[in-house]
């Protein structure tokens, strides 16, 4: 990766442990957050992702890249380890 490309790596590193810590967070926190509420919010996302009509920028592709990644993540970890 170049140079000039690095910000974008960086950004969406930054967005995706930020996202990941406050999933921690919200689940540390709130009994009753459930893979079926965190599922939803994904598949906002999803739709969000989609609806890009005016374009959002290689930053705003990167902010939103990371946050999918990051649901997709946790959610597959919570999988694991709650029946």
């Amino acid at each position: 990766m170049s140079e000039t490309d690095a910000w974008i790596e960086e950004t969406y590193k930054d967005v995706f442990d930020e996202e990941i810590r406050g999933l921690e967070r919200r689940c540390a926190h709130d009994p009753s957050c459930s893979i079926a509420d965190l599922q939803g919010i994904l598949d906002a996302l999803y739709i969000s992702e989609g609806n890009d009509q005016e374009g959002r920028g290689q930053r705003g592709d990167a902010i939103m890249a990371a946050r999918i990644a990051a649901y997709e993540q946790f959610i597959g970890e919570m999988k694991k380890t709650k029946p």
